[in-house]
């Protein structure tokens, strides 16, 4: 049974490069704490023991000549294997939803706090689902998603297909969904969606 939260705690879900950071910057602006699962994971890759665990189990091939995890060299390892997947996961997840978990319920207790935005790339993979109130499905189609992949250069297609098979379908995710926005139109359109449904996200009833 999970703690039942004193704000609405909301769970973005979508594909890769649906948009999912532009609606929750969007309700940060408009009261909402918004806790960045990959910012924080960012974080604790610069640590001296997340480090060692993956040095230990990758190689010395993942990391810069800084000593720096190279993020991209790791997930081209990382996204070829089953099991490789289950390793970064089990180095990397447990700290990383530590810290969302305190964050929580610091902004639980926040008064200037409207609702809770929770900003994790695998909310759903890792059953999280469970303790939000509330759940928006970012729809996005493929083409434009991979023009934005595109412009920031983050990854290919490929690497973009292998990512997406680890992850629960996208029919899934809309389904069990509460909201339903959809980014391909302009940021505009975007924004007059979170407005009408807004009023919704932040009532607790």
């Amino acid at each position: 049974m999970q703690k039942k939260n004193k704000k609405p705690v909301i769970g973005l879900l979508g594909a890769i490069a649906s948009g999912k950071s532009t609606v929750a910057k969007e309700l940060q602006t408009r009261g909402c704490a918004v806790i960045d699962a990959d910012t924080i994971a960012k974080d604790f890759l610069k640590l001296e023991e997340i480090k060692r665990q993956i040095r230990s189990r990758f190689g010395d091939a993942v990391f810069d000549d800084s000593g720096a995890v190279n993020r991209a060299k790791l997930a081209d390892v990382v996204f070829d294997d089953p099991k490789a997947v289950q390793a970064i996961n089990a180095i990397i997840h447990p700290p990383v939803m530590y810290k969302v978990l305190e964050l929580m319920e610091q902004y639980q207790d926040d008064p200037g706090v409207k609702a809770v935005v929770l900003d994790v790339p695998l909310l759903l993979e890792v059953g999280w689902e469970k303790r939000c109130d509330k759940l928006i499905f970012v729809r996005c189609d493929e083409q434009k998603r991979w023009r934005r992949i595109e412009k920031r250069g983050f990854f290919d297609k490929n690497q973009l297909k292998k990512r997406e098979i680890f992850q629960i379908s996208l029919d899934k995710k809309e389904k069990i969904s509460h909201y339903i926005l959809n980014n391909n139109d302009d940021l505009s359109e975007l924004t007059r969606q979170i407005g009408e449904i807004f009023p919704a996200l932040i009532n607790k009833e």
